[in-house]
């Protein structure tokens, strides 16, 4: 197969990933799949696992963040392990629990913004709702589905430039009264309830489901324009979510190629970009419970972690041609040019000379080219699940990330080239 070909198939299965993939949950279902398919076992957190046997094992927290490792036989203690950190949650718009509302006969959705959206792009879009469903069955236990309604069934309309006249040198966005979107339009009177809505869609979608009430749900709006190869070159991917389900793909990727003979994980959790506080998210403790797991000795469980380290991937701000004074002017990395090592001195990012040097070293191998982002000094800085990682674990750490334009938009872009590169470099990571 050439490098072409293998770059274009390899694009093709993000974009499938990127459209299967419009909550955490569903990205993690869509992961778990894949998992199944080349053989790796489910390990449930709630029962004992013993001693295991090498070979190829994944966990999942609240169906939202996912964890997946190659055991070898191999003494841990005296080799660590190779991990990715990446995470499954992006911006958007979620349902409110009492979300009805009626205004001129149109029915909205109360919503709520989650993560640092940026919410004007949302408007005029084709909208469509999934995420998962709680509800009691006709024995009355509580279970739980997902549900993606798929065909686009709200909008935001924007207002008319006619009544905002400065809407293009000032406009300000209130979440609370601009952000309902609508639904569809009801008649003089009526009413509709969401939790019958949700109950009809999943009986629609899943016939032999049996639900009987919904009891709660974790529903989000998303953007039904399909991930897509553009440019008159095909130089670039468009699509919601990149941030950060571009790393997630890649990671999984890398990790079901892997040979076998480094004890090799990823770790995708939820809640990243609202400061993962979470059961599901990085702060949570799901990263080290199933170290510890693996390791229970205390001894040996402290040597394999300071001979492990983990590669924090999330995508990295490209410099813009509109907007280029926005960046430092050495750090300004460019699409289609290879991953980035992101450093920050006030420790936003984990990346130290240390960590660098061996993923340059990485990228030398495989003939993978390596960029570097650092913010402008007069501007603040994001941070990544690196940090958080490398603090609780006391784990060697680094961020890198693909540079991306327009992050946090409804709709992002990436250089075709660079996930690919990225995938290089991972591979020879996990091998």
């Amino acid at each position: 197969m050439s490098d072409r070909t293998a770059l274009t198939e390899f694009n093709q299965n993000l974009l499938e990933f990127l459209d299967a993939s419009p909550t955490p949950f569903h990205a993690v279902e869509t992961m778990r799949a894949r998992l199944d398919e080349k053989g790796f076992q489910f390990l449930d957190e709630k029962e004992a696992w013993g001693k295991l046997a090498a070979g190829r094992y994944y966990v999942t927290r609240n169906d939202s963040s996912i964890l997946a490792f190659t055991l070898p036989d191999v003494d841990l203690a005296a080799t660590g392990f190779h991990m990715v950190g990446t995470h499954t949650d992006s911006p958007c718009l979620q349902v409110k629990p009492r979300p009805e509302k009626v205004s001129h006969t149109l029915w909205q959705l109360g919503v709520e913004v989650y993560g640092g959206a940026l919410l004007n792009p949302w408007f005029d879009r084709d909208l469509s709702m999934a995420g998962r469903v709680s509800f009691l069955d006709s024995e009355q236990q509580i279970k739980h589905t997902l549900i993606d309604f798929k065909k686009a069934i709200a909008t935001i309309p924007s207002l008319a430039i006619h009544l905002d006249r400065d809407v293009n040198q000032s406009r300000s966005i209130n979440p609370q009264t601009h952000l309902p979107p609508i639904v569809m339009q009801l008649d003089k009177g009526q009413t509709k309830d969401f939790r019958d809505l949700l109950l009809e869609q999943v009986k629609q979608q899943q016939p032999s489901c049996d639900i009987a009430k919904v009891l709660d749900y974790e529903i989000s709006l998303y953007d039904t324009q399909n991930a897509a190869v553009i440019g008159l070159k095909d130089d670039f991917i468009s699509s919601a979510r990149l941030d950060n389900l571009l790393s997630c793909h890649v990671g999984l990727n890398a990790l079901l190629k892997a040979d076998g003979n480094t004890p090799s994980l990823l770790i995708c959790t939820d809640h990243e970009e609202v400061g993962s506080m979470s059961t599901s998210g990085a702060q949570g403790s799901l990263l080290e419970s199933v170290l510890m797991r693996l390791c229970s000795d205390i001894e040996s469980h402290h040597r394999m972690i300071q001979r492990s380290i983990m590669i924090s991937v999330d995508n990295a701000h490209a410099i813009h041609p509109n907007f280029a004074d926005k960046h430092d002017a050495e750090h300004g990395p460019k699409l289609n040019h290879g991953p980035v090592i992101k450093s920050n001195a006030n420790q936003r990012y984990a990346t130290n000379s240390e960590t660098s040097a061996f993923f340059r070293q990485l990228c030398e191998q495989v003939d993978v080219p390596v960029q570097d982002f650092v913010v402008r000094t007069d501007m603040a800085c994001g941070s990544t699940i690196g940090p958080l990682t490398a603090a609780a674990l006391g784990v060697r750490t680094l961020d890198i990330g693909v540079p991306t334009f327009g992050m946090h938009s409804i709709r992002e872009l990436a250089g075709s080239q660079d996930a690919y590169m990225l995938d290089k470099a991972l591979t020879q990571f996990f091998k």
